[in-house]
């Protein structure tokens, strides 16, 4: 089933748009890949990038939209990515990269595509863990911006994932939040008060 991705707020991707044209902006970039490649740079399938804050003893999660993230392509390649933020004053641009999450977000997209339920594709950032996933939301027509992973959504792990999580491999989150709930408890020392 394809998946259902969602439009970028108009003024994010014009930001990404007047940044991929402004010979500064993708020169302070430091992007081997967006600078060594010839061509028209396209920014495409935007993702909404939400953050896992926390998650509540009762598994109800915390999260908040922090931007979207825009694969660059050139040709047939995705070379990069640009993220936007929001501001006080409405969406502005707010770097370009490229790394192993490009590309582990392209395959994670593709393994999606297969998959026989249609979903929304959307990042969710757990900065505790240094960890990014794809999370599939069952809920194609819902509001890309609002909106906490419900337990039948998928969530598939970014390379590099943490130790102990594969990557790519689809979780429900049912299954996958309490592994991070777990982990992301702060440990007590031994000896310390409980």
């Amino acid at each position: 089933m394809p998946l259902r991705v969602s439009q970028a707020p108009a003024p994010a991707l014009r930001s990404v748009l007047t940044a991929l044209s402004s010979p500064t902006a993708v020169r302070e970039a430091r992007t081997p890949a967006l600078l060594g490649t010839q061509g028209p740079a396209t920014p495409e399938l935007p993702l909404p990038v939400h953050l896992l804050d926390r998650v509540a003893a009762d598994g109800t999660t915390a999260t908040r939209l922090t931007g979207w993230r825009f694969h660059i392509r050139r040709a047939d390649l995705v070379v990069a990515a640009a993220e936007t933020r929001l501001t006080a004053d409405g969406w502005a641009f707010s770097h370009f990269f490229e790394g192993p999450y490009v590309t582990s977000t392209e395959r994670a997209l593709r393994q999606a595509e297969a998959l026989p339920q249609p979903y929304q594709p959307r990042l969710l950032s757990v900065p505790e863990l240094y960890m990014l996933t794809l999370w599939l939301h069952g809920d194609c027509a819902a509001d890309p911006a609002a909106g906490h992973p419900a337990a039948t959504d998928l969530l598939v792990p970014l390379a590099p994932a943490p130790p102990g999580i594969a990557a790519h491999l689809p979780h429900r989150v049912a299954e996958l939040l309490p592994v991070l709930t777990h982990r992301m408890k702060p440990t007590r020392l031994l000896g310390s008060p409980a």
